[in-house]
């Protein structure tokens, strides 16, 4: 009796299965698309490719397996897919890719990592489908023209359309298909690129007078993606012929900034008639511009509306028509000057006897109608022998003038001013002043004493200062004299009007040396002065850690240590560390170690809390940060099972919570786990303490059952781990609702009482529906000879599902019911057959003379289309209900799938009723079914029966 009820026992684990076979595994990856494919492909190594068509939204999901859960990242080839997408899918298992364009193809990647083994990394490669509308150019050879335009000519006629994949194209006259060889007048080229389809010109050879007709293109990829064919049609008359035009405004068009500017293009010749279109040279047209047939209008023209505009004609034959026109905007820019003294002397001051010359310069648009004054003293000054102006100097920048003084004299002293404007007006004129005087002397820079080197602080405001002496006085330009890098507002070149460089927010990478220098603008145009100031930015202590948290349990040693990377000056003074507020010890830092470290022997309830350890020299304090607490680390739940989800009253569905324990030896021993439950949407929290006997070990899987819970709300789970230190990090889950689907030798059976009917769905890519009807509800009048008139158990008012086979149902119509999902069984120990095997059953009923075909398939997660059925019958079996079995295999989440096929008349409705799965093979299958050859591995319980057998008979 005792060895009977030791093998019941072992029987039981067998059947049950163990319940902490959890462990930690590194991730594995698996890409399947849940979108609308139009196919999907095993290239060549294995590749995937999965077809799209454009503007259709991409759904690719990356199935993951590890524990703990993966975090996973989409990536493109190029690049992350945020440089295009939504961040939010590219970090969920689904990337979701909306109105997916043609320029979106390409291959993507799915990466999982847990910090276990190395990241998992799959691939899929997505083609995107398109046809854009065909589009037919006309030529003509070049010869002498008889009579009508086109006559004794040859035409070419080329079609063009984009598309993926390849386009063929077809030709056709009126309603004639146009072949090559089919009429001698006509010549059919293939095309250049053989992977563009089939014909690309059409070649029409001394035109006759029934080459004048309609030709239309039609451009074809087949019907895939379900991509129709497209067209286009052109008429060929002996009027056809390429558009002109004329452009009826002024080249260039010179206008003040304000004005409204229209231009006026007209077509001139073109058959049929062209479009009139303007472009710009600036990439678009002014977003404020108004187009009109062949007027375009600019209102209130600027001076970035400037540029080249042109109006092109098209009508498909020949070349398109273009002519331009620019429109110059009048501008005056900001003027400049610069003293040149004599130059046959060495001596760079004025002095009287000598000549001085003033250069004065002014950018204008258009520069042709730039013209200068001069003034003296505000008196208007001309050219003579002692005073030379010049309009244009050939050996400088254009729009330049200048004055030259020769033998300059004291009454020579004075202010001179330089006036530009513009011929065409409208535009205010620009002045600048220039004082000559026996103050003006050349400039010199020197850089004040104690400002070289400068000492500051990192995130000071710094002023980097150069004297600038001499009159006029000049910009001074900065820049870095040590090396080639930027200026702290990004330039490599900064002005200053006073010789002070002022830094707000200095860095550290701004230490260095910075020149200033002399500009020859408003200022002499003198060998160049310059100065080099020193900049030195001390900086506190950059340490490491910045923050670190310590979990560790009561009565454990704690080592806390703070390393220096880097400081300026390097010359560290001391260190301090600190609980809270309480200095706990300090001292002169060893520079040789780069560390500071502080030993806690034995951990105490007072030692917890948060240390900080300060490094600090003469700018200031660099801090460690350490968090030392006794908090156990979070839960990490278990995805990676079969779905622990079941039903065992109508209203009411329970879930078997799985979890991990992150780090159990880090902290105090977990006593127990507060686990909270509450109602999505609401706000009350149920709590309950659930107890641990034992030590608790790494990637030990605990399971704690949830019941009671109300079909089909949601539910938010808590789970917080308990030590003697008090509550650790909770973690949280979304406990959802699903299909009854089997957890562990449980049986899953539908009647399609109830109208979610057990969560089956319709195929949307079938050709009509599963019906659900009762006897007693549906109307048998038009079809009496067919259909149950009960369902499975006799009932006129139980419901059944059936395909209605009524117009406008047509022989070969298919209509498909999909069951919701179901997760296998995990792998169990003791010698179970993997993968594990069910039993799908489900009562039938065929009868009519019009019966077609019931099949039944097994869709497993992430396959396309469906295989060869699992089950089939066809023909009428009579007006009773059957039962079919089969044993079906799947290796992963699976669909069962029932498909009805509609026979060659009305009279051939099918119904099914009493759908069930149960795991292992099925026993006894009625004879009736041609299903696929049962499996040949051992059934569970024949290997139970053997073992007991066995035993028994070792006890005789």
């Amino acid at each position: 009796m005792d060895l009977i009820v030791a093998v019941l026992g072992l029987l039981a684990l067998v059947v049950g299965g163990i319940s902490c076979q959890g462990v930690y595994a590194p991730p594995t990856v698996r890409i399947i698309h849940s979108g609308h494919a139009c196919n999907v492909e095993e290239e060549r190594h294995t590749e995937r490719v999965y077809t799209i068509r454009e503007g259709e939204t991409l759904e690719l999901t990356c199935l993951v397996t590890g524990h703990p859960r993966p975090q996973i990242r989409w990536t493109k080839t190029a690049g992350s897919v945020s440089d295009r997408f939504q961040d939010s899918s590219v970090f969920n298992d689904t990337l979701n890719i909306a109105k997916i364009q043609r320029t979106q193809g390409g291959r993507y990647y799915c990466k999982a990592e847990n910090g276990l083994g190395s990241p998992a990394i799959k691939s899929i490669r997505v083609d995107v489908y398109y046809l854009d509308n065909p589009v037919i150019t006309v030529h003509q050879s070049i010869g002498e023209a008889k009579e009508q335009f086109y006559y004794e000519r040859t035409v070419f006629l080329r079609c063009v359309a984009n598309s993926n994949p390849p386009v063929r194209y077809s030709w056709h006259r009126g309603r004639e298909v146009l072949t090559q060889g089919s009429d001698k007048g006509v010549e059919i080229y293939e095309p250049f690129f053989t992977q563009q389809g089939e014909t690309k010109i059409l070649k029409l050879k001394n035109l006759r007078p029934q080459d004048y007709a309609n030709y239309s293109c039609i451009a074809s990829v087949r019907n895939v993606c379900g991509i129709p064919d497209r067209s286009v049609i052109f008429g060929l008359t002996n009027k056809t012929a390429s558009p002109s035009i004329k452009l009826l405004v002024e080249d260039p068009i010179v206008v003040n900034p304000g004005q409204t500017v229209s231009l006026v293009c007209i077509s001139t010749g073109g058959e049929p008639s062209p479009i009139l279109t303007w472009v710009s040279s600036n990439d678009s047209l002014p977003q404020r511009s108004v187009g009109k047939g062949g007027t375009l209008t600019l209102p209130a023209i600027t001076s970035d509306e400037a540029g080249v505009y042109s109006c092109v004609a098209s009508n498909n034959v020949g070349n398109p028509a273009k002519k331009s026109t620019t429109i110059v905007v009048r501008a005056l820019k900001k003027g400049r000057f610069w003293i040149t003294p004599d130059p046959y002397h060495n001596d760079d001051n004025i002095q009287i006897g000598r000549e001085v010359k003033i250069s004065c310069q002014v950018e204008a648009t258009p520069p042709e109608e730039l013209t200068f004054s001069w003034l003296k003293n505000g008196r208007a000054l001309r050219s003579s022998e002692r005073m030379v102006i010049t309009q244009t100097d050939p050996d400088i920048s254009p729009g330049t003038t200048n004055l030259d003084i020769i033998d300059l004299k004291f009454t020579d002293f004075g202010t001179y001013t330089c006036v530009a404007a513009l011929k065409g007006g409208g535009i205010p004129e620009i002045s600048i002043d220039v004082n000559i005087s026996s103050t003006t002397v050349p400039p010199s820079l020197t850089v004040p004493r104690g400002k070289s080197p400068l000492v500051a602080r990192e995130g000071d405001t710094v002023e980097l200062e150069c004297l600038v002496s001499g009159k006029p006085k000049p910009i001074i330009l900065w820049s870095r004299a040590d090396k080639e890098a930027p200026m702290p507002d990004g330039s490599m070149q900064m002005e200053s009007y006073d010789g002070v460089l002022r830094i707000v927010n200095v860095s550290r990478e701004m230490t260095g040396s910075y020149r200033c220098q002399t500009s020859q603008y408003n200022g002499f145009n003198v060998k160049p002065r310059e100065a080099v100031v020193e900049l030195i930015v001390q900086y506190p202590p950059t340490v490491e850690p910045v923050h670190m948290e310590v979990r560790q349990g009561l009565g454990r040693p704690v080592v806390m240590t703070c390393r220096v990377l880097r400081a300026h000056p390097s010359r560290v003074l001391r260190y301090e560390w600190r609980l809270a507020n309480n200095l706990l010890n300090a001292g002169a830092f060893d520079t040789h170690k780069d560390e500071t470290e502080h030993r806690i022997r034995s951990l105490n309830r007072e030692g917890l809390g948060e240390y900080t350890c300060n490094v600090i020299n003469e700018a200031g304090a660099g801090k460690c940060t350490f968090s030392v607490t006794g908090k156990a680390y979070p839960p990490e739940f278990y995805y990676d099972t079969y779905s622990p989800l079941w039903q065992y009253r109508p209203r009411v569905y329970g879930f078997k919570l799985q979890w991990t324990q992150m780090n159990p030896d880090a902290v105090d021993r977990i006593v127990a786990y507060r686990l909270g439950i509450r109602q999505v949407g609401l706000q009350r929290w149920w709590e309950q303490e659930i107890s641990v006997g034992d030590t608790i070990g790494r990637g030990e899987l605990m399971t704690h059952n949830l019941t009671e819970l109300i079909r089909p709300e949601s539910y938010e789970v808590r789970l917080t781990p308990i030590t003697r230190f008090g509550d650790g990090d909770p973690t949280v889950r979304i406990v959802t609702y699903s299909a009854p689907i089997n957890p562990h030798l449980r049986e899953f059976h539908c009647s399609f009482e109830e109208e979610p009917i057990c969560m089956f769905t319709q195929d949307k890519n079938d050709d009509f529906d599963w019906t659900r009807h009762s006897a007693a509800t549906r109307d048998t009048k038009y079809t009496p000879n067919t259909g149950p008139s009960a369902d499975h158990s006799g009932s006129k008012q139980g419901f059944y599902m059936y395909i209605e086979t009524s117009r406008p149902r047509k022989e070969g119509d298919q209509a498909r019911l999909v069951s919701p999902f179901f997760n296998i069984a995990p792998k169990n120990p003791y010698g179970i057959p993997n993968p594990p095997a069910y039993c799908f059953g489900f009562f039938y009923h065929m009868y009519g003379k019009h019966i077609g075909k019931l099949n039944a398939f097994l869709k497993q997660k992430g396959q396309m289309t469906l295989e060869a059925p699992v089950w089939s019958l066809s023909g009428n079996q009579g007006d009773r209900w059957k039962q079919a079995k089969v044993s079906i295999h799947p290796t992963s989440s699976f669909q069962v799938v029932l498909e009805g096929v509609r026979g060659p008349g009305i009279e051939g409705d099918i119904a099914i009723d009493d759908i069930t799965l149960e795991e292992g093979e099925c026993r006894d299958p009625p004879p009736n079914i041609s299903a696929n050859a049962l499996s040949t591995s051992s059934h569970i319980w024949l290997l139970c029966t053997t073992l007991v057998l066995t035993l028994l008979e070792g006890q005789r």
